[in-house]
């Protein structure tokens, strides 16, 4: 199967990362350290990369841009209805990626 949509957490040192497939199937739901989030990245295909806004959001939406992925930045009101359990970077992970593929809600894509 081929990700077509992945929710990101950001945090300091250790980001969630969800990704599924076009028909919504789970592919992954892992950790993946600061230091090699851009390896992991590279090795994906191209696609929508949804984040919370956040001070290093964009950092980070710039950097996914270049390697040919589309970063959607959302505010966090967006993302809190979508979350189905308790408060942890898997569920966060997981609800972005849910609330990213809405397409009544406003998000902000990166133009560099």
């Amino acid at each position: 199967m081929t990700v077509r949509t992945v929710g990101l957490d950001l945090a300091k040192d250790v980001f969630q990362v969800h990704g599924i497939s076009a028909t919504g199937r789970k592919i992954f739901n892992k950790n993946v350290k600061r230091a090699k989030l851009l390896t992991f990245f590279e090795t994906l295909p191209r696609c929508v990369v949804g984040m919370e806004a956040c001070g290093s959001a964009h950092y980070w939406g710039r950097e996914l841009s270049r390697l040919g992925h589309d970063v959607r930045l959302m505010p966090a009101a967006y993302v809190k209805p979508y979350v189905k359990r308790g408060k942890t970077d898997a569920a966060d992970a997981e609800a972005i990626c849910e609330a990213v593929r809405r397409p009544s809600l406003s998000w902000s894509a990166l133009a560099d």
